[in-house]
């Protein structure tokens, strides 16, 4: 089997090429920039395609420009896939896209329904955010004195059990829209956070923000969570304390 895999030297990407081609699957990597092992082409433009897309089974979709090109790259996704005569095409998306109304879950949902009315054979996998989302909208306020959070909470699960049912999926074949995967727990961002600074040995205060509007409100009725138990093993504990002694 010939799978091409976009997004694959991201988060997401890197874990699911390796599991792959340890399983004896012939990987290709879409990228707009030239590599080892990458075929290049632009998801935007449609540029290199067709090249890219020629002989290959199964397309894995991981790239996201986390923003309103995602449909545009998935459509050129879809046109480049019905062209090459693939036989399936795997998508990832985020749990809650069609029940919260933040912009970049719109546009993963836009993406979603392209796939489904595009008369190829596909499997639609939502996943809840990683284990490294988290950690970094914490790095991200490394250099301020405090710690800024949200009042909501989360089923963060590891990059690498997402992998994992993604190899499985590709295995099984066309499936449509799975069950959708989470993490081993529910915790709000806050604990999160204070799981984060345990491990990480800092005490910097922190300060929840009180949001209102739409969008936070679903976050804070947890339509970005699956039911539990998740389908997860690592804990964010566990995930914290990985990453604190690796930066020693």
């Amino acid at each position: 089997m010939i799978i091409l895999v976009t997004g694959g030297t991201g988060t997401l990407g890197r874990p699911t090429v390796a599991l792959l081609r340890d399983a004896g699957h012939e990987v290709r990597i879409l990228s707009r920039t030239a590599g080892e092992g990458r075929l290049v082409g632009d998801l935007t433009t449609g540029a290199g395609l067709a090249e890219a897309f020629a002989g290959v089974d199964t397309v894995l979709h991981l790239a996201t420009s986390a923003g309103s090109k995602d449909p545009q790259q998935t459509e050129h996704v879809v046109a480049a896939s019905r062209a090459a005569g693939v036989t399936h095409v795997l998508y990832i998306s985020i749990v809650g896209v069609d029940a919260i109304p933040y912009p970049y879950y719109r546009s993963k949902l836009r993406s979603e329904q392209r796939i489904e009315a595009s008369g190829l054979a596909f499997t639609i996998l939502r996943a809840t955010q990683f284990h490294s989302f988290i950690a970094m909208f914490i790095r991200l306020q490394r250099r301020l004195p405090v710690i800024i959070g949200l009042d909501v909470p989360d089923q963060p699960i590891a990059v690498e059990e997402v992998a994992e049912r993604l190899v499985e999926l590709v295995q099984a074949g066309p499936s449509g829209r799975v069950p959708d995967i989470g993490g081993p727990e529910q915790l709000s961002l806050r604990t999160a956070i204070d799981v984060w600074q345990r491990a990480a040995g800092t005490r910097k205060r922190v300060w929840t923000l009180p949001l209102a509007g739409r969008t936070i409100r679903a976050f804070r009725e947890g339509r970005h969570m699956t039911a539990m138990p998740g389908f997860g093993r690592e804990t964010f504990e566990v995930y914290a304390r990985r990453e604190a002694a690796a930066a020693e």
